[in-house]
């Protein structure tokens, strides 16, 4: 599953409804939009951007992403337990401060590895792993987790070169904030992995697409055939931003 971060467009939304299962979300402190049936979701703590921007993380809008999670009809398949980016020993300590808060609103934890971390610092309980740290480190490190850990997530995938490497290790989901945000190959590229790596079952309930939805040439699923219809406008307007 690729989460294209804070991203609920028509484009995104669409591929949802088409490809179940292949499309979701990952929401961060501060972007929470009411979450759409056809885009699961996971929650982010905001430690990344913090670090990016050399600030200190702010336990307040991560515990109000959580509150309105938890009011929330539609609940995230997992939450990225509050992790500090780039030291293995103080994202152990927030774990054992922050995992307990999570679960008692009944998601499921991921732990974000940091660089010299190995599967010995990985708690039992969690329920998944984020691979976080550095870029050098997280590609280094991938394929270990994979065949270490049943269900892996790795952050900042934005590029089809690694989102095809993720896919052949076996990672359950990817994120990335970049795919919308470049030129159209980009965007074009997502949507045609989206297309040609989904397995799904076709049913009477799907809903048709619009008449006069347009269609990317080229961009055909494998398994059924079917081009991906593309909300008029969706892809103009990227052009424009």
């Amino acid at each position: 599953m690729v989460m294209p971060s804070n991203n609920t467009g028509a484009l995104v939304r669409q591929l949802g409804r088409l490809f179940p299962g292949r499309v979701g979300q990952l929401i961060g402190p501060g972007g929470w939009r009411k979450p759409s049936f056809a885009l699961p979701y996971a929650l982010d703590n905001g430690a990344y951007g913090a670090y990016t921007s050399k600030t200190e993380w702010d336990a307040e809008p991560f515990v109000a992403l959580l509150d309105r999670a938890s009011a929330s009809t539609q609940k995230p398949i997992w939450c990225a337990v509050p992790d500090v980016v780039a030291d293995a020993q103080a994202t152990c300590a927030k774990w054992h401060e922050w995992a307990p808060v999570v679960r008692a609103r009944g998601f499921a934890c991921a732990f974000v590895v940091q660089d010299g971390m190995n599967r010995e610092h990985v708690p039992t309980d969690a329920d998944l792993v984020f691979v976080g740290g550095s870029v050098e480190w997280k590609w280094s490190t991938v394929a270990a987790w994979c065949a270490w850990f049943p269900r892996v997530h790795v952050g900042k995938v934005n590029s089809l070169k690694r989102l095809l490497e993720c896919d052949a290790r076996g990672v359950a989901s990817v994120d990335g904030t970049g795919w919308f945000r470049g030129d159209i190959t980009q965007g074009r590229e997502f949507v045609q992995y989206v297309a040609r790596t989904h397995a799904r079952q076709l049913s009477i309930f799907e809903p048709l697409p619009e008449p006069d939805d347009v269609v990317i040439p080229g961009v055909v699923c494998d398994e059924c055939g079917r081009s991906v219809p593309i909300p008029r406008g969706a892809l103009a307007a990227r052009r424009g931003a």
